[in-house]
């Protein structure tokens, strides 16, 4: 298995993943939808996905979105997507792209990396035993517009 930073050369290898990443969170299935939501991405320089690649096959990915803290007065990337192929998971690709995404953050030197998961999300185990904390000391909320 490889990981590799994705460019737009490799959009219609992440479109599938991409797609089954949306159904899996209840989403229609949508293609040209989701190809037009990632082209933007890298038209927009408005994201960074790593590609997990098992003999140039596409079979994980995970895409961060950059923010800023400002308390700290520091960039940090929010780890918006993660998604492993199904007949692919258990076997390490999940940790290997939460890794690259720590390595990048490190690489540019961010503040670190923010996420947020269900909480009854089987994944937590895997961010724990990766120094991933539940920051209890914070709750979140989100205001949804009704008119979107």
């Amino acid at each position: 298995m490889t990981i590799k930073k994705a460019t737009i050369s490799d959009l219609e290898r992440i479109v599938p993943l991409f797609d089954a990443y949306r159904v899996f969170y209840k989403q229609k299935s949508d293609f040209e939808l989701a190809r037009r939501f990632l082209k933007e991405r890298f038209a927009n320089n408005e994201s960074v996905i790593f590609i997990a690649l098992e003999d140039e096959e596409p079979i994980g990915f995970t895409q961060l979105y950059k923010t800023f803290s400002s308390v700290s007065l520091q960039p940090s990337y929010i780890l918006n997507d993660l998604y492993v192929s199904p007949n692919h998971r258990k076997k390490g690709v999940g940790e290997a792209l939460l890794n690259q995404a720590k390595l990048h953050c490190q690489e540019m030197g961010y503040k670190g990396l923010a996420l947020e998961t269900a909480s009854d999300n089987p994944a937590q185990k895997l961010y724990e035993r990766l120094s991933w904390e539940n920051d209890a000391s914070y709750i979140h909320y989100f205001w949804k517009n009704s008119k979107a």
